[in-house]
């Protein structure tokens, strides 16, 4: 089996809904943990560069939990 840790990989967001949406959305691998990885293509005042977010990866057990979290009481 292939060692895919510290790699990652950018795919173009072929489902984008609005314009906040990333560009591209990936996977990322530090030390073994795995990460969401998503980009938007910017302009600056040096040309179009690539802004990243790495984050927790994404499922409805970890949304609900930290929407729980949030909730001020």
């Amino acid at each position: 089996m292939a060692d895919y840790t510290n790699t990652g990989a950018l795919f173009t967001n072929d489902k984008k809904g609005n314009d906040k949406a990333p560009d591209y959305k990936g996977k990322l691998n530090v030390n073994g943990t795995d990460y969401d990885l998503a980009g938007w293509k910017k302009q600056g005042k040096n040309g179009t560069f690539l802004s990243l977010k790495i984050s927790e990866p994404y499922n409805k057990e970890n949304k609900a939990a930290k929407v729980a979290t949030d909730l001020p009481f």
